[in-house]
C-alpha cells in the first residue's frame, strides 16, 4: 500500500513538473528563460518519473539501468543547458528587455 502511494507521488511530481515546464516553454519570454524552464523540466521530471517506474519494477536488472539513467539526465542535462546558454549568448541572442543582470557581459570571453 506504501509503494503504491510512493509510486503515485512521484509519478505525479514527475508530470507537475513536465506540465510546469511546458506552460514555461510556451510563455516564457527569452532563448535563456525558456532553456530554464526545459532544463527543470526535464531533469527533475524524467527524474521522478523514473523513480515512480522503479518502484512499480521493483529490484530487477530494469531498475539498475533506469537509476543510471538518472545519473546520466542529472549530470549531463545541466551541462549541456550551460554550453547552449553561452552558445546563445556568444552569437549575440539578446536578453529579454527587462533583465535586470547581464553577468556573462562582466566576465572577458
Amino acid at each position: 500500500m506504501i509503494i503504491e502511494a510512493l509510486q503515485i507521488l512521484f509519478l505525479s511530481i514527475g508530470t507537475f513538473f513536465f506540465f510546469v515546464g511546458t506552460i514555461g516553454l510556451l510563455r516564457l519570454p527569452d532563448v535563456y528563460t525558456r532553456l530554464h524552464a526545459a532544463t527543470k523540466c526535464d531533469t527533475l521530471g524524467l527524474g521522478m518519473i523514473l523513480m515512480g517506474i522503479i518502484l512499480y519494477e521493483g529490484a530487477t536488472l530494469t531498475s539498475v539501468k533506469m537509476v543510471f539513467i538518472i545519473g546520466f539526465v542529472f549530470l549531463t542535462n545541466p551541462t549541456a543547458a550551460h554550453a547552449i546558454a553561452r552558445a546563445a549568448y556568444k552569437h549575440g541572442i539578446g536578453l529579454w528587455e527587462k533583465s535586470v543582470v547581464d553577468m556573462y557581459k562582466e566576465v572577458p570571453r
